[in-house]
């Protein structure tokens, strides 16, 4: 085989990773995305259920194990969902290499960050 061959060959076999990578993280975004929906209706017209009822009221629907528990759940799953999405736009329309890296790692710092932050609130009030 010849050289030309030789990097053809190369390319398909990245292309084969990377449509690999592709589907995976294609089939994340549509579970994240099919798992936030109970969560989302739960959240709401419970939410609005406990601040009608005031602020005491408010905290103790948080205290509760199986809300709190639907909360974390909440915050993960929105969080990486949100990552995830961002991830695709950056990858297919930032082209500079070097932005596209920092605007990767800043975007997984921030949804890292912001949800264990909303996890740790959870907790405080939970606890």
């Amino acid at each position: 085989m010849n050289n030309s061959t030789d990097q053809n060959l190369i390319k398909v076999k990245d292309m084969k990773k990377l449509k690999i990578h592709g589907v995976g993280h294609w089939k994340l975004q549509r579970i994240s995305a099919i798992a936030m929906i109970p969560l989302v209706i739960w959240f709401t017209t419970s939410l609005m259920l406990a601040l009608m009822n005031g602020y005491e009221q408010s905290i103790e629907w948080l205290q509760s194990p199986f809300n709190a528990t639907g909360l974390i759940l909440l915050f993960g799953t929105l969080y990486f969902h949100a990552a995830s999405g961002l991830q695709v736009v950056i990858e297919d329309y930032v082209h500079h290499e070097g932005l596209k890296i920092v605007s990767l790692i800043l975007i997984k710092l921030i949804a890292t960050v912001l949800g264990v932050l909303s996890i740790l609130c959870v907790l405080k009030i939970y606890l």
